[in-house]
């Protein structure tokens, strides 16, 4: 009797737990699925380098960063290209946005696809993790407004990346000119 009731008392924790899970993993969605277009300022560190700057995100695939560094750098990305530019130096990268990390946050199909197949743990934050054979990706959101709080990702390499962001604005409507790739001379 003793072992039942056990196993009971168990199997009602386990079903909380996931459901507790599963709501906010809804939540994050429903608020994500609000959201057209978000600016904020960040903090990136990676290689004990910290960078810092302000960008534009508009869902779909649509990203404008600029770094305060002295390289002048900016990252665009524009559908399926992902530009980092050093001013500076005159120089232009282009990348595909494909073998990207940023192909799981810039759209927004993606990146709820993501949070329904992500693993959750729950401390401060929500905090949604993938591991898949080249890299482990971590996305943080703000447990009481679900608001994105920025993400870490560690690369085959072991590389770790932590991108953390503060909103500025939501939904603000921005002129898509501002998104333009430079064009290869």
């Amino acid at each position: 009797m003793l072992k039942t009731k056990f196993i009971f008392f168990y199997l009602l924790i386990c079903l909380f737990t996931q459901n507790v899970f599963a709501d906010e993993k809804f939540l994050v969605i429903d608020k994500l699925k609000t959201i057209n277009s978000l600016s904020f300022e960040f903090e990136q560190i990676a290689n004990n380098k910290t960078e810092t700057g302000i960008c534009i995100l508009v869902f779909d695939n649509k990203l404008k960063c600029n770094y305060f560094d002295d390289k002048q750098k900016e990252i665009l990305v524009n559908g399926k290209t992902l530009v980092v530019i050093q001013k500076k130096y005159n120089k232009i990268y282009y990348y595909p946005l494909s073998k990207s990390l940023f192909s799981n946050i810039l759209n927004k199909e993606n990146l709820i696809n993501f949070i329904k197949q992500a693993n959750l743990t729950l401390d401060d934050n929500i905090n949604l993790f993938v591991l898949n054979e080249s890299n482990k990706i971590v996305i943080l959101f703000n447990k009481k407004n679900y608001n994105l709080l920025g993400w870490k990702v560690e690369d085959n390499s072991q590389n770790i990346i932590n991108f953390s962001i503060k909103i500025t604005n939501i939904n603000k409507n921005y002129d898509y000119n501002i998104f333009t790739i430079p064009q290869i001379n």
